[in-house]
């Protein structure tokens, strides 16, 4: 009897042990499982973001982009009326001179003209202050450090999009000014032949790459639209005309450099 009942108390116990490895095994694979789906779900994130990239980012690098690394600003709109904010971004000026745009007190409602001087004529822009005060200052800005003078217009595109890229003093459409700000004037924006506008590599990535638009061309409102070409379209015209390398989208057959940048208020 006495045996009988130690068998029954083993084979509980042989039971118990079980069970216990049963459920610790069952928990181990929970745990596996939890760490392969996530392990799934940051590849599907991870795959999702890089087609957006590809899809959307990609088509916007290929249209206008400023490549050069930033950090993003804060958006202006939650500025005060004249005051701007222009962040420090990851890569140095691409011109070794001190760019310090002005932060405060900055001008909204005076109307500049810009002359750019270049090798193949003059080229007069008008900024539009009260439509983008941030933006128009920056220009204003680099042209009195004279960050703009004996630097290329480095793109031409001649299809899909009709526009003359320059800004870069590398010429290779990866400088800036060492600081990236905020868009502005975006709600509605168009790109109708004259329009002056920035590039960029993404949602407040301003820096100093801007482009002239010198045929009717259809983009989303992703470009800061801050002026008017009011002089010497027809230049760029016969710029464009001569076509670009690669044929398209590339340098302009054409070279074409700006020699000095100024600006005067507008009478």
């Amino acid at each position: 009897m006495a045996s009988s009942k130690r068998e029954k108390e083993l084979a509980r116990m042989r039971a118990e042990r079980q069970a216990a490895r049963r459920a610790a095994a069952a928990a181990r694979r929970r745990q596996r499982n939890t760490v392969i789906a996530s392990v799934v779900g940051v590849a599907l994130i991870a795959a999702g973001a890089i087609f957006a990239a590809t899809q959307l980012g990609g088509r916007e690098k290929d249209t206008l982009a400023d490549a050069s690394p930033s950090a993003s600003p804060s958006a202006s709109a939650s500025l005060e009326p004249g005051t701007c904010k222009y962040t420090k971004s990851t890569q140095p000026a691409s011109k070794k001179i001190p760019v310090n745009p002005p932060e405060t007190d900055v001008e909204t409602t005076q109307v500049f003209t810009v002359t750019l001087t270049t090798n193949v004529g003059p080229i007069e822009v008008e900024l539009d202050t009260p439509k983008a005060p941030c933006t128009a200052n920056n220009f204003r800005a680099l042209t009195a450090f004279k960050y703009f003078d004996k630097t290329p217009c480095h793109r031409l595109t001649t299809q899909g999009i009709y526009v003359l890229q320059c800004g870069d003093p590398t010429g290779k459409g990866t400088g800036g000014p060492g600081y990236t700000f905020a868009d502005e004037n975006l709600e509605g924006a168009t790109y109708p032949k004259g329009t002056l506008a920035m590039a960029n590599s993404g949602p407040g990535t301003n820096g100093s790459q801007f482009f002239l638009v010198y045929k009717d061309t259809q983009l989303d409102p992703n470009y800061t639209p801050f002026g008017t070409i009011t002089k010497g379209l027809d230049l760029i015209e016969k710029v464009a005309a001569a076509g670009s390398t690669p044929e398209g989208d590339g340098k302009p057959k054409t070279a074409v450099t700006i020699l000095t940048a100024k600006a005067k208020p507008k009478v």
